[in-house]
């Protein structure tokens, strides 16, 4: 009997300490056994649900306080993690989900159940929870704030992607002037001062040939006048001729007339064998584009005009002792390489806010689908492609 008195009051003093254990606790924390019933309640618990702890004892948790969703629909107990936990000896915690309070209210909780283990046999379920009201409005105000963000950068976005469009525009619009300016300019030039130096030397070489004759047959003073006349008029029909050259030089670099006249094939052959003879560069050539249809109008001029800045970039950067140039055109797809041996960059380079050459380059193709690549290193020369849908030029 001494015995069992030690133990019964052993027993005792640890369900005291217990029970301080779980008052001690914010938590709300429960006990159910195998039926769903309350078999145990903290104070912090019962509070939180709006009950008193007596009023819980022996009532089936889940038709008290877990007995519908949030949105007020039914919820079977056959649904419930608790019971699944503890049914299959399994711990669960959920934060998504709510319980009910004596007068009707939704609590949002964060709750866990752990079973109840005698031995290998499941007994009931120890279920604590929290309440997360502030967590869950603190989790939509960010989600709000979020929202509200995300819409405020897709309105920047779009705005920027506005502008952008519409410089792209203002820059195609800039092109597509200077080059009718450009060909103004060089129309004029050959139309009237060209015809106006050809005049000019014509009447020179006029002048030339009838001192020629009259030197023949005047005395010696007046011939010696006459020869230096001769020998000015012919000083001057070499300047005259250098100045049609120099005229002819310039409409072409402002509109080359071959590209109007025998089309954009015709014009790039013409352009690299130029290059590579007044940069005295061993040119590699190869060109295929027998089975495609050739871009004419703007387009033919971008692609021109892209690939004058190809070998503008070799002749002014690359030191190079040799360039090749491959262009293939097939299907839909218009390609053109330009290669040097000559002694690279670093490929952050060719993307440096400073590289107007290659970001002109890049702004041209994308106005017509294209894309424009750098493959680039130093010491291991530079290649650059140019890739233009040929479809609708």
């Amino acid at each position: 009997m001494s015995e069992s008195a030690a133990a019964e009051t052993e027993s005792t003093a640890w369900t005291e300490r217990l029970g301080l254990l779980l008052e001690s606790t914010g938590e709300g924390i429960f006990g159910i056994g195998l039926d769903g019933h309350c078999v145990f309640i903290n104070r912090a618990g019962a509070a939180l649900l709006g009950w008193e702890v007596q009023e819980v004892l022996g009532r089936n948790m889940h038709e008290l306080t877990h007995h519908s969703y949030q949105d007020g629909s039914a919820y079977p107990d056959s649904a419930c993690p608790i019971f699944r936990a503890f049914r299959r000896g399994q711990p669960c915690r959920i934060d998504s989900e709510v319980f009910w309070r004596r007068d009707g209210s939704p609590l949002p909780v964060e709750y866990s159940s752990h079973p109840i283990l005698d031995g290998h046999k499941v007994r009931g379920a120890v279920i604590t929870f929290v309440d997360i009201t502030e967590r869950r409005r603190a989790d939509q105000a960010l989600r709000q704030s979020r929202t509200v963000l995300e819409q405020r950068v897709a309105e920047r976005t779009a705005e920027l992607t506005a502008a952008l469009e519409q410089l792209r525009a203002l820059s195609a619009w800039t092109d597509s002037v200077r080059e009718e300016e450009r060909t103004r300019i060089a129309r004029e030039i050959h139309d009237e001062l060209g015809s106006l130096l050809v005049a000019l030397k014509m009447e020179v070489n006029w002048l030339d040939k009838r001192l020629s004759e009259q030197t023949a047959r005047t005395p010696d003073a007046a011939q010696a006048m006459r020869e230096s006349m001769r020998c000015k008029c012919q000083g001057m029909s070499g300047l005259i001729e250098r100045a049609v050259d120099d005229v002819g030089r310039i409409i072409t670099d402002l509109r080359p007339s071959i590209l109007d006249h025998q089309g954009l094939w015709a014009a790039l052959e013409w352009q690299a064998h130029d290059f590579a003879q007044k940069a005295e560069l061993p040119l590699d050539w190869d060109m295929q584009v027998a089975a495609a249809a050739e871009p004419s109008g703007p387009a033919a001029t971008a692609v021109f005009r892209i690939f004058q800045e190809m070998l503008s970039n070799v002749a002014r950067h690359a030191r190079a002792g040799q360039v090749a140039v491959r262009i293939l055109a097939s299907g839909s797809l218009l390609q053109v390489d330009v290669r040097d041996d000559g002694i690279g960059a670093a490929a952050q380079a060719f993307g440096a806010p400073t590289a107007y050459g290659v970001r002109g380059m890049r702004e041209r193709a994308r106005h017509f689908g294209g894309t424009l690549d750098v493959w680039s290193a130093p010491g291991q020369g530079c290649t650059v492609g140019l890739r233009l849908p040929l479809t609708g030029n």
